[in-house]
């Protein structure tokens, strides 16, 4: 048996912001069935996540830039991570119905080999399935390891989010006030700003466009400093956060959205101040803590079914939607986690 199988492919690589013409809506056809005596599974769909570090795989491969090691291959369907159904299974972990998120390619069915840390069983299902692709997948994992592994909170500290209305960044807020941190966010629209003060309950909030000088506004924001920064954006306002860190502060390098999509990367010119301060600087990412997943599902879904945890979604409906939901994070359409419906079932 088999059936028509709509994919969203790669045209070619990408330079500067992406275009909807970069990116072929096509219809194929699929075998409903999995390899005789394979251990993969068929999947159907569900939801699909769209997410900033996808613009870093659109670009050509460079063998010596860590990031576009792993780049896309034009002309196949892009990846991303995405809620599915099991349709038919030969591995002996997963049967038909069963759910799972993780890696898979944007089409209507794939054919996968589940692999561990790369794709989970979805076990609670009291909760919506799209949050699989922000609260309770990876860029809730990403917020969760960021915050409390890479920047060792105390209580009291002080905290600032960029993109703090995003996927990663609304999480990293709420985990912050939990704490009990005074926490100030930044984003770009009035929408967004109050959407960070009146739902996800941070402190402050300033939409960043409308400064004209971000250290001024930092320094209005934490008259008493910065101890922890988690870090979305790069560029200008990574050079105003240096100025306005504690001493001992901490900078979780989360991603730099403001640079993705340029030619020559802007550089930072107040790093002598991580000497002086002795602030630690760490990059991540989240497959180095996957295997802390069923600690943060102990940790957050409680939180969740108490209402504790509040989480905003941006969604479309239709796979043909997906590239230009993907194209509107940069250039800040999103409000909250973007996803992409496929079925709904």
């Amino acid at each position: 048996m088999t059936a028509t199988n709509k994919q969203v492919i790669l045209k070619d690589y990408v330079s500067g912001f992406p275009k909807e013409s970069d990116f072929d809506f096509i219809t194929t056809t699929v075998e409903l069935k999995v390899p005789e005596g394979s251990n993969s599974v068929l999947v159907k769909n569900l939801y699909l996540s769209c997410d900033p570090y996808m613009r870093i795989r659109m670009g050509k491969p460079d063998p010596s830039t860590a990031a576009l090691s792993q780049a896309y291959t034009p002309g196949q369907p892009i990846q991303g991570y995405v809620v599915s159904r099991v349709i038919e299974s030969g591995h002996p972990d997963y049967k038909k119905g069963d759910l799972l998120w993780g890696m898979v390619a944007w089409e209507e069915y794939s054919v996968i080999t589940p692999t561990p840390n790369v794709h989970f069983k979805i076990q609670h299902t009291d909760v919506p399935l799209s949050y699989y692709t922000g609260l309770l997948g990876m860029p809730g994992m990403t917020a969760y390891a960021g915050f409390y592994e890479v920047c060792s909170p105390k209580k009291g500290e002080t905290v600032y989010v960029s993109a703090a209305s995003g996927a990663v960044g609304q999480l990293v807020g709420q985990f912050a006030k939990m704490l009990g941190c005074y926490v100030v966010g930044s984003a770009g629209s009035k929408e967004k700003v109050d959407l960070l003060k009146t739902k996800f309950g941070f402190d402050d909030a300033f939409n960043y466009k409308e400064e004209p000088d971000l250290t001024a506004a930092l320094k209005r924001c934490f008259p008493n400093g910065i101890d922890i920064y988690f870090e979305n954006v790069g560029g200008k306002m990574l050079d105003a956060v240096l100025v306005n860190m504690n001493p001992h502060g901490r900078i979780a390098v989360c991603g730099m959205i403001s640079q993705y999509n340029l030619e020559n990367q802007e550089g930072v010119h107040n790093l002598s101040n991580i000497i002086y301060k002795r602030i630690r600087i760490q990059g991540f990412l989240v497959f180095d803590f996957y295997d802390k997943y069923s600690k943060f599902l102990e940790f957050v879904l409680p939180h969740i079914r108490e209402g504790k945890i509040t989480y905003v979604e941006d969604v479309v409906d239709g796979l043909e939607k997906a590239p230009e939901a993907l194209i509107g994070l940069f250039h800040g359409k999103n409000v909250g986690k973007q996803v992409v419906v496929i079925a709904r079932e």
